[in-house]
């Protein structure tokens, strides 16, 4: 199957299948999906959204963010991955927003990335999810996945060579969308130790199924 085929079919099958797919995290705003996404590195969205409803009641604003300390956000973010440095990464993008952006999540991956504590991938979430800007976040799943199906080549060996790969050949009303397809398929599906092949919907224009000769 060539590459434009297996393009074609993804999006046939997640736009049919699942055509109203949307991050796990929970927000309820601009703000709180930035400060979630943050914590989120190296860490399950499962434990994030058991640590957001205090930390939010806490911290309603960019402008209560910035007027805490170090201690005080570590004191409520203890239990996810790397608490010491995520604590100096809010207090200082709490006051970033402050002082630069009016307490406003700004929309341009630039200035996103002004931001402690947000690199390309958080600010590629922010883009899609709240602006619903065709921007391309590439996670540890995003890239597994779209190597194993075969949307994008094994040379492909950095999340930018696959963000920017995904970006040329997705339509851009459906980039948003795919990256949530992506996620959500290799967080229950296409595991990392362990695909589950065998109950695999989409196995049919798989590369990684192709070549290893399974059996559905």
């Amino acid at each position: 199957m060539q590459r434009k085929e297996r393009f074609q079919a993804f999006v046939d099958h997640f736009s049919s299948s699942f055509p109203e797919a949307e991050t796990e995290l929970h927000y309820s705003n601009p703000y709180e999906l930035l400060v979630a996404v943050v914590l989120s590195a190296q860490c399950t969205d499962k434990r994030i959204n058991q640590v957001t409803p205090a930390l939010f009641r806490r911290f309603p604003s960019p402008k209560d963010l910035a007027e805490s300390s170090v201690d005080e956000i570590f004191s409520y973010i203890r239990s996810v991955s790397y608490p010491n440095n995520k604590a100096k990464h809010l207090l200082g993008l709490g006051q970033k927003l402050m002082d630069t952006f009016h307490g406003e999540v700004p929309e341009s991956l630039d200035d996103l990335q002004t931001l402690p504590g947000v690199g390309r991938k958080t600010a590629n979430v922010i883009a899609s999810v709240i602006y619903n800007q065709p921007a391309m976040a590439v996670d540890t799943h995003v890239y597994r996945v779209s190597r194993r199906l075969g949307l994008v080549p094994q040379t492909a060996t950095t999340p930018l060579k696959v963000e920017q790969l995904l970006v040329k050949n997705l339509p851009n009303e459906v980039i948003a969308r795919a990256h949530h397809w992506l996620i959500l398929h290799g967080r229950y599906i296409c595991l990392a130790r362990n695909p589950q092949c065998s109950t695999c919907q989409i196995s049919h224009f798989c590369a990684y199924f192709e070549k290893n000769k399974l059996k559905a």
